[in-house]
């Protein structure tokens, strides 16, 4: 994926993770945007690489594509977990999400 197809928050890129200790498997974020995350058999939600490879590692992150910019920040906004952090990627400032500034 090419940078200038990844969003960004006043020209930085942006990535997300999960915090899998506090979620809560209801799958809403699979359900806005299923090119970022997936429940696995665990029942948890993951965010997934380039290659649709769920992440699986704690605290993985992965880039925020442009044109899912909307769906991901809706997941985070709907979480009943709260626990999808999307970030800049230059200093890792949360800008959507429980811990957003």
């Amino acid at each position: 994926m090419s940078v200038q197809q990844e969003a960004a928050v006043g020209g930085e890129a942006l990535e997300v993770w999960i915090d899998q200790d506090l979620c809560t498997g209801d799958g809403i974020c699979a359900q806005y945007a299923p090119e970022v995350f997936e429940l696995d058999i665990d029942g948890l939600a993951y965010v997934k690489g380039s290659d649709e490879e769920l992440l699986q590692a704690s605290g993985a992150t992965t880039p925020v594509p442009l044109p899912l910019l909307a769906d991901v920040v809706d997941s985070a906004k709907e979480c009943p977990g709260e626990c999808i952090h999307v970030r800049r990627v230059s200093d890792r400032v949360e800008v959507y999400g429980p811990d957003a500034q």
